[in-house]
């Protein structure tokens, strides 16, 4: 709720939360989304399937993990990876980041 509440702060509208990769692939159906905020870790399971249905789509996104860029810079080297837990401002430039690439 709380990252919920700095993205708003931030200007954007949020998509979810989703506590699953299942949740989070139903809440993209029928979305046009700018660009993504994704925790690594969703209920136990890696967000990897997502960000690859975000990538076929052309999405921008950025991680955000607890347990550094390990796994996620391998796989998705060009992607941004917010270490948790980050400051609104951290948050801010992950946006900004996410803005400019479009």
């Amino acid at each position: 709720m709380l990252i919920e509440d700095m993205l708003l702060d931030c200007g954007a509208t949020v998509v979810g939360p989703a506590g699953s990769v299942a949740q989070a692939m139903k809440a993209l159906e029928g979305q046009d989304i700018d660009g993504a905020l994704l925790d690594v870790n969703l209920g136990g399971e890696k967000s990897f399937p997502v960000a690859d249905a975000l990538t076929e789509r052309g999405v921008r996104f950025v991680f955000s993990t607890g347990y550094g860029e390990a796994g996620v810079i391998d796989r998705y080297p060009n992607a941004r990876t917010l270490q948790k837990p980050f400051m609104p401002a951290d948050l801010e430039r992950a946006l900004a980041h996410l803005a400019a690439a479009r």
